[in-house]
């Protein structure tokens, strides 16, 4: 389920669905986590862009969360679809920093 999810906000996200400018197609849904009883779902989105790009992207898919809670669940049958709660992961930019100052390191 947890795939299933992240496939289809992502997809979301990549065909420009969510009409909201702070969202763009280069934040990128890292992992979901869904609850026992699956009534909520946080989301973890990142990005490489640099500055606050993905604090708004953040606070643009939190704003869109119920549009995209009603999308993911006309996709995907399921009896209850989760509440989305979408949180930031540093993880896609922390490491194409690494690999940049490894990249220096060797030049």
């Amino acid at each position: 389920m947890e795939e299933e999810l992240r496939s289809e906000i992502a997809s979301l996200i990549l065909s420009g669905e969510i009409k909201d400018p702070r969202i763009n197609a280069f934040l990128s849904i890292t992992r979901v986590e869904v609850s026992r009883d699956a009534s909520a779902a946080r989301v973890h989105v990142s990005t490489f862009e640099d500055g606050e790009a993905l604090v708004r992207g953040v606070e643009g898919l939190n704003s869109a969360a119920g549009f995209i809670q009603a999308a993911v669940g006309r996709k995907i049958r399921l009896r209850l679809t989760p509440k989305l709660k979408f949180l930031a992961d540093e993880g896609i930019r922390k490491g194409f920093e690494m690999g940049e100052k490894i990249k220096d390191l060797f030049s």
